[in-house]
C-alpha cells in the first residue's frame, strides 16, 4: 500500500477519532482535555496506534486511557459508520508525552536564561 494512501487514512481517523471521543464517549473516566496527537496505521490496515494526550495528573491519565481502552470496539463501531474502508483497524491507545517533554524543556531552558542573566 501506499504512503500516501496510508497517510490519508491515518489522518482520516485521527480527524474521526477525536470527534467520537468529544461528541460521543460518555465515560466520566475519560477527561476532556484529551486530545487525539498522531494516529499510526499499519500497512496491512490490520492495527492503529492512536498517540493521545491528556492533560492532568497521573491519576486522570490513567482513568482516561482505562475510559478509551474499554470504548475502543465502540470507537471502531463508530469509525467503520464514518469510514468506508474493507477492513477497520483493530484500535490500540497509547498515552503520548510528547507536550509534556516540550514544555519541560522549554522551562529548563528558560531557568538557564534567568541564570545567565544574573551571571552577566
Amino acid at each position: 500500500m501506499s504512503i500516501q494512501r496510508l497517510n490519508r487514512i491515518s489522518e482520516q481517523m485521527k480527524k474521526e477519532i477525536s470527534s467520537i471521543i468529544m461528541n460521543e464517549i460518555k465515560d466520566p473516566r475519560v477527561t476532556e482535555m484529551c486530545s487525539v496527537v498522531y494516529v499510526k496505521v499499519t500497512p496491512d490496515l490490520k492495527y492503529a496506534k492512536v498517540y493521545i494526550s491528556i492533560f492532568g495528573n497521573d491519576e486522570e491519565k490513567s482513568n482516561s486511557i482505562k475510559g478509551l481502552r474499554s470504548a475502543s470496539g465502540f470507537i471502531r463501531k463508530r469509525l467503520g459508520e464514518y469510514m468506508k474502508l474493507r477492513h477497520l483497524p483493530e484500535i490500540h491507545f497509547e498515552i503520548d508525552e510528547s507536550i509534556e517533554h516540550g514544555a519541560r524543556i522549554s522551562q529548563l531552558l528558560g531557568q538557564i536564561k534567568k541564570e545567565e542573566g544574573k551571571h552577566s
